[in-house]
Order: structure tokens, then C-alpha cells, then sequence
């Protein structure tokens, strides 16, 4: 059986045309919605989403091209643009009847959550961010042999055809090396059934993977070049967790996101890039800190 957050309810919601989003909705209360990262599901959030939920209403859903979401074939930069992405989280929303409400991203989902704060300032109240670099700063902080620990990101860089057929070829171990590479050590907060379904959730949409990376190296570059450049900034309270990339790519971390965000709690974790899986107490505490500001 494929694995779910209990009691929560779990629908299709049309956000476009030809796009819903697979989401599940728990608790009530102020709303927040919660984006997963790659390569997983809206499982990730099963923890925190649960907490939450005594006091929120919670919206957890899969992203355009994941899971059982809708998965759009690539006709041009903009269908996988975090910009398209965005406006499906606030099309979702109000749906929902939410015309504002908070909102966490963890890795892609935390791009997608980036670029609806700076879209739609008058939706999100509260920004949260896990692991990882805006993405024009991604870019940048990649020099030399350091690099390598996001290959990924230059192999789905590539023109369509080449990175789908490969990583297609070896689509579990492609994925399950994410899995078990960005783990913390020792952690063992993966159970072998939501692992199993990360991994067949992912081989099934390797196109939309990809695509959703290949932006990531165009037109959300062109984006954030556009914000940076006519001075935009996040204009809600915003949290950064993250493992400490700025120690191990020689950057200045907390300052590289006050740029983007002047109103900003910054933090590390030893818990791995899956901290809402290995550290969900610690997650959840840290969206509450910030749901009060």
C-alpha cells in the first residue's frame, strides 16, 4: 500500500489548465502549506504536517511534475519555471479558500516557496526555507572540486533527450543515491516503504524531473537576475534551516539570505538534508518560532 499521513484527507485540486496537484489536507487553523524537495513526495512532511495540524490547517501537496501530481510535458521554459510552480501553491490555496497563508519548502519546494514570496507578497505571511541556496546564489557558490556534491544539478542542466535517458536507465539507483548520500550518519528515519515509494514515485517522472531542474539553470536564473536587480526583497518574516553550506563552500550563509530576506532568523542543522524526516521535532519547533513572529 502506498504509505500516507494519517488523518488527513487526500484529493486532486486543479490549478491550472491541464495541472492538479495531489494534496492532502489535515487539522484547522491558520493555514500553512508545506513543499517537499526532490527526490520525494509530500510524504517528507508526514511528521510535521501531523504536528502542525493540532493547531493549522495544513496543506501539503505534490508538486507539478511529483508524485501523483500532474506532470506537463516540457513545451518551453515555462512550465517547470518556480514562477509557474509558484502561482499553482497560491492557485491551491485559494481553491482551498486561503487567500493568504504561510508557507515551507524543503529543497525544490523551498525554490518554489522562494519565488511565491517574492510573486506574491500579499498571499505568503510567513516564509520558511530547508536546505538549500536561492538559486541564482546556487550558481555562484559552486566553484571547483566542491562542486561535485551537486552533479546533479549540471547533468539536468543539459538540453532535453540525454539526462532523461540516463538517469531513466538507472532511475533507482540514480534516485536511491540522493536517498542514502544526503543522509545524516547514523540516521535511519527512512522506513523501507516510504523509501520504496520515493523511489518509484521518482523513476515515474524522470521528463518532469529533469525539467524542473533545467529551469533552475534558464529562465529562474532570468527571474532572480530580474528581482535582484530592481532591488526586490522578501517582505514577510522568513526562517532558514539548512546543514552548514556556508562552512563547506566558503560563503558567508546567513548573509547571502539577508540579502533576499531583511527580516530573517537564519539556522544550521547536523540533522541532514532530510531533516523534516530526521529531526521533525526540531522542524516543527522552528515553524512555530516563526508562525509567531
Amino acid at each position: 500500500m502506498t504509505p500516507t499521513i494519517p488523518d488527513f484527507e487526500h484529493e486532486r485540486i486543479t490549478v491550472a489548465d491541464g495541472v492538479a496537484l495531489a494534496t492532502a489536507v489535515g487539522g484547522s487553523g491558520r493555514p500553512i502549506i508545506l513543499l517537499h524537495g526532490f527526490p520525494q513526495t509530500h510524504l517528507m512532511w508526514r511528521h510535521v504536517a501531523a504536528g502542525l495540524a493540532a493547531d493549522h490547517t495544513v496543506i501539503v501537496p505534490d508538486l507539478r511534475g511529483y508524485g501523483a501530481s500532474d506532470k506537463p510535458a516540457e513545451a518551453g521554459p515555462d512550465t517547470y519555471a518556480k514562477r509557474t510552480m509558484a502561482a499553482d501553491v497560491v492557485a491551491l490555496a485559494a481553491t482551498l479558500g486561503h487567500e493568504r497563508f504561510a508557507l515551507a519548502g524543503h529543497d525544490r519546494g523551498a525554490l518554489v516557496a522562494l519565488r511565491a514570496g517574492l510573486d506574491h507578497p500579499d498571499r505568503v505571511t510567513h516564509l520558511a526555507t530547508l536546505d538549500v541556496v536561492p538559486t541564482l546564489d546556487m550558481w555562484d557558490v559552486l566553484h571547483g572540486v566542491r562542486a561535485a556534491v551537486a552533479f546533479h544539478l549540471y547533468l539536468m542542466a543539459q538540453p532535453p533527450g540525454l539526462p532523461e535517458r540516463m538517469i531513466a536507465a538507472t532511475a533507482d539507483e540514480f534516485f536511491g543515491h540522493f536517498l542514502d548520500a544526503w543522509g545524516a550518519p547514523g540516521d535511519d528515519a527512512l522506513p523501507a516503504d516510504v523509501r520504496a515509494e520515493y523511489l518509484r514515485a521518482s523513476a515515474a517522472a524522470v521528463p518532469s524531473i529533469v525539467a524542473d531542474y533545467r529551469a533552475s539553470a534558464g529562465i529562474d536564473v532570468e527571474h532572480d537576475e530580474a528581482d535582484r536587480a530592481a532591488g526586490r526583497t522578501l517582505a514577510m518574516p522568513v526562517t532558514v534551516v539548512q546543514q552548514d553550506w556556508g562552512t563547506a563552500l566558503g560563503y558567508d550563509a546567513a548573509a547571502l539570505w539577508r540579502a533576499w530576506a531583511p527580516d530573517l532568523h537564519h539556522t544550521t542543522t547536523t540533522a541532514g538534508h532530510f531533516m523534516a524526516e530526521s529531526a521533525p521535532e526540531l522542524i516543527e519547533a522552528e515553524l512555530r518560532a516563526l508562525l509567531a513572529r
